[in-house]
């Protein structure tokens, strides 16, 4: 094989793995070469996807490389999830998303003690979007399902990691919490379209 084809097998590789990726020694095995040719391999493609006008980067957490969209076109990419009427998620829907990206992992009944009301309906939306996922049991009685967020979620507001979640506002009272739902939302968008 040379360069051209390792790149383009790295990049389909890549690909087929989605959100979980691959391991340097993965990506070596495959080529039959060695971690420092992949790496370099790697690198040139790092470089070539930065550039402008590429919609996708290869992101590195450790050792495992993965495809993922650009943080710059998540504006585009919100058009495509949330286009039409059916597709759009509702004031409950964010307001329980943003419970749960804050206070993950949490259980369906603590949701609805702190929204005060029903969640069934916004939780099933957010699962039925990949927004949301149940990662485990909760100790107590009746061994409640715990939810979290997903990779989706972090994909679709750019974001690496939880850490990268905006301040939660310490102001916040029963009157204009509608309000900062909102503007969580939006500070959200703003900072993916920094």
């Amino acid at each position: 094989m040379n360069v051209i084809e390792w790149k383009a097998a790295i990049e389909g590789a890549l690909f087929l793995t989605g959100d979980e990726g691959l391991h340097l020694n993965q990506l070596a095995k495959m080529l039959e070469t060695e971690e420092d040719t992949v790496l370099c391999l790697l690198e040139e493609l790092i470089e070539e996807y930065n550039k402008d006008n590429r919609g996708l980067i290869i992101v590195r957490n450790d050792k495992f490389y993965r495809l993922t969209t650009k943080k710059d076109h998540a504006e585009y990419y919100s058009k495509l999830f949330f286009s039409n009427s059916n597709s759009a998620l509702s004031q409950a829907s964010l307001e329980t998303l943003a419970i749960i990206a804050y206070n993950q992992p949490i259980t369906r009944l603590e949701i609805e003690q702190i929204r005060g009301v029903k969640t069934d309906r916004p939780i099933y939306t957010l699962m039925s979007r990949l927004l949301i996922k149940e990662i485990g049991r909760s100790e107590g009685a009746g061994r409640a399902i715990l939810y979290g967020t997903t990779k989706e979620f972090l994909q679709y507001f750019g974001l690496q990691s939880l850490e990268e979640l905006p301040p939660l506002p310490t102001d916040v009272t029963d009157e204009n919490l509608k309000s900062e739902v909102d503007l969580f939302f939006d500070q959200i968008r703003e900072e993916v379209s920094k």
